[in-house]
């Protein structure tokens, strides 16, 4: 009975109190962009995906919250269109290959290129270290050092696209991407 009395209250909330936002994707191409989208969307990891050509636009309903979010594709004739998609979104999140050291020095320069734009000083920005399961892949220390140059005193977040997103690891646990807001955009 409680729980028919739960459902109710909880419909009858969604009549009344919805949430939208929008955040826009963007990193390297091969970064795993697309995969974290379909890991957000339907919570099945596929290593198999098509590089994305331009753009992709995806909404994603959790509950009473709509996320709508923009893929965009990360070869470089796409990286002159990340501001334009970056501009108006609640968030922005940047995918870096933790395991490919030969783009990490380029996945900064263009982290950084990004954040210098006038139009998207203020946006929340968050910088996921994706594929931390391969052998070969940086630790969250030495990816910090690298895109910033410097050690961060901000606190990293550890999930997995693999093990599903929606999971929050302990400090104890094996994890597979680092989630650490940008120091520049962040008030953490």
């Amino acid at each position: 009975m409680l729980a028919l009395i739960n459902r109710l209250l909880d419909w009858f909330e969604s009549l009344f109190w919805k949430e939208e936002m929008e955040l826009t994707l963007v990193g390297l191409q091969y970064s795993g962009k697309t995969t974290f989208v379909n890991v957000i969307a339907s919570g099945q990891f596929s290593e198999d995906m098509i590089p994305t050509v331009g753009f992709n636009m995806r909404k994603v309903t959790k509950g009473n919250v709509t996320i709508k979010i923009w893929d965009i594709g990360g070869q470089p004739r796409f990286r002159s269109m990340w501001e334009r998609y970056c501009r108006g979104v609640n968030a922005i999140v940047y995918m870096v290959d933790a395991a490919d050291h030969e783009k990490v020095e380029a996945s900064r320069n263009e982290l950084h290129n990004l954040l210098d734009k006038p139009p998207l000083q203020g946006i929340p920005v968050l910088v996921l270290g994706n594929k931390r399961d391969l052998p070969s892949a940086l630790d969250e220390k030495q990816l910090i050092e690298k895109l910033y140059h410097t050690a961060v005193a901000h606190p990293t977040l550890k999930i997995s696209e693999k093990l599903k997103v929606q999971e929050l690891c302990p400090p104890s646990s094996i994890c597979h991407v680092t989630l650490m807001p940008h120091p520049a955009h962040s008030d953490v």
